[in-house]
């Protein structure tokens, strides 16, 4: 069985350690765990990881936000994975920092990549796990705050709430979304 697992983000050093990036920096540590590296391929960084029979290939788009549904979009035909099988990982100004949570299939809720990977597949009905940054910015201000980095506090808490998201994906490709949604949307 195979996965596709796509984190958004931006390319650049500019952006690495921003709230937009955390679809990134999930996907480093998964792939860190794991002995994997990215390397640059068509439209993405590219690795793979194999997770109890499963293979999870993990792409971080250097297509730019805005313009996500490009990537996924290929690499989900390039590697004939089927939509219920394909997992985005991105950043959540509707959710309070600290929050993690797996959907099966829903809106953009505003959100720039998600708006193109949904108009590039013509569907929303794919899981998503939403990392919530919060929404502590003033109105017009919010473009400013997710592609700012984080604060000292939530520094501290960073590495376990990025650890929780890859045991989250791990237990997604092996154990499936309703037990994993079960387990770990609390």
């Amino acid at each position: 069985m195979k996965y596709l697992i796509a984190g958004l983000g931006n390319i650049g050093p500019e952006y690495a350690d921003t709230r937009h990036n955390i679809g990134f920096m999930v996907l480093d540590e998964l792939a860190r765990l794991h002995g994997a590296a990215f390397g640059p391929d068509r439209h993405a960084w590219y690795t793979e990881v194999r997770v109890k029979g499963r293979v999870l290939h993990l792409i971080k788009p250097t297509t730019y936000m805005n313009l996500s549904g490009k990537a996924v979009k290929y690499w989900l035909q390039t590697l004939n994975i089927p939509m219920e099988n394909m997992l985005v990982v991105l950043d959540d100004v509707a959710l309070p920092f600290g929050a993690v949570r797996l959907r099966p299939k829903g809106g953009d809720a505003g959100h720039n990549g998600l708006k193109h990977i949904n108009l590039m597949l013509g569907s929303t009905g794919y899981p998503r796990l939403r990392f919530g940054i919060g929404d502590n910015y003033f109105k017009g201000q919010q473009v400013n705050y997710v592609l700012s980095g984080f604060d000292d506090d939530e520094l501290m808490e960073l590495p376990a709430l990025v650890k929780r998201s890859v045991d989250m994906i791990l237990s997604y490709a092996t154990i499936g979304i309703e037990l994993t949604m079960t387990q770990f949307n609390k």
